[in-house]
């Protein structure tokens, strides 16, 4: 594929997730002469351990700086209030979106750019990325026309940077849909060979992480949640045994590590004398709540026989032992509280 290189002084901010199509948009753009920066929102939700190290190799890739902003406190308001509402899980796509061009706005004004880039292809993602979604981001992001998709321009409206001349439409493309083809061709011609697949990446479109959400918006309530709040989320299995009483009980030795990190403001319950997990009690337990929850946490412990397990309760300033059986793990109830 040949460009139009024009070395005029115009400057763009691409937004890069890691992935293919966002690679490739800022290559586009930077191969028709146009100086590209690189830009990664980061928030609490990512589940790719591998994704700053593929957003770094990619800005190395394409020959372009790297700048991160890190908006996780700021990016919950989107999730506790998506004007746009949420897909499948609690994905509040479309807002995210809208999010991270604010971002890039603010950028782009500071950088002293001119546009935006961004990957988004017309039809890949059927909440987000219908002709639609598209407009309403660029709108309700403020940035209008000078926001450029390059791999799906063509099939969009005209943008300020090509009414202006600073990039031609024959250097942008008519992709649209799911199928991924024209991407990979052109990834091997820029020689881009690092990227992950498209699948997953949000806790928020996991089904058992999307449903702990939503009974947290239900008895924490949307605006009283802090950051912790959404973090604690991630570990542990969750039961819910009434509305005043939640226990979280750890899996492994790094979510128990988690969980004591977020035990603050919890009842910590910890065995003494069996391997086993941390568990964190939420709300306010009646003392009977709280012995069940003892008996839900000795359930998961390396205990052969139904004799009673001692524990470590810590509750504030204030810490007991006591001595409780687990509960059978054919327990009904468990698999019932379960979220």
């Amino acid at each position: 594929m040949d460009f139009t290189v024009t070395p005029h002084g115009i400057r763009a901010i691409a937004l890069l997730s890691g992935g293919l199509d966002s690679t490739l948009a800022a290559a586009l753009v930077k191969a028709t002469g146009i100086e590209v920066i690189g830009l990664t929102v980061r928030n609490m939700f990512g589940t790719d351990r591998e994704r700053a190290r593929y957003i770094t190799s990619a800005a190395e890739a394409v020959g372009i700086p790297l700048l991160t902003l890190d908006l996780s406190e700021e990016h919950l308001d989107v999730v506790r209030h998506p004007k746009h509402g949420y897909g499948a899980g609690m994905n509040p796509c479309i807002d995210c979106r809208i999010f991270m061009l604010k971002a890039a706005k603010r950028l782009m004004e500071d950088e002293g750019a001119q546009f935006v880039i961004t990957g988004e292809v017309l039809g890949q993602r059927p909440m987000s990325q219908h002709y639609r979604a598209l407009m309403q981001a660029a709108e309700e992001s403020g940035l209008g026309d000078l926001l450029l998709r390059p791999l799906s321009a063509n099939l969009l409206p005209d943008t300020h940077p090509v009414k202006e001349g600073w990039i031609k439409r024959e250097d942008l493309l008519v992709i649209q849909g799911r199928e991924r083809k024209e991407q990979i061709a052109l990834a091997k011609k820029f020689g881009i060979r690092d990227y992950p697949s498209p699948a997953g990446g949000c806790l928020l479109v996991e089904k058992a992480y999307a449903a702990r959400l939503r009974d947290a918006f239900s008895h924490i309530g949307k605006d009283a949640m802090k950051s912790e709040d959404f973090r604690v989320l991630r570990y542990g299995r969750h039961f819910r045994l009434s509305e005043q009483a939640k226990v979280i009980v750890g899996r492994n030795e790094r979510e128990n590590e988690e969980l004591l990190k977020l035990s603050t403001g919890h009842i910590l319950i910890e065995p003494l004398e069996a391997m086993g997990p941390v568990s964190l009690i939420e709300g306010s337990p009646s003392d009977d709540e709280l012995r069940l929850s003892a008996a839900v946490a000795a359930r998961y412990c390396d205990h052969d026989d139904p004799s009673p397990i001692k524990l470590r309760i810590v509750r504030g300033e204030k810490e007991e032992t006591i001595a409780i059986a687990p509960l059978s793990p054919d327990d009904p109830r468990i698999s019932s509280w379960r979220i």
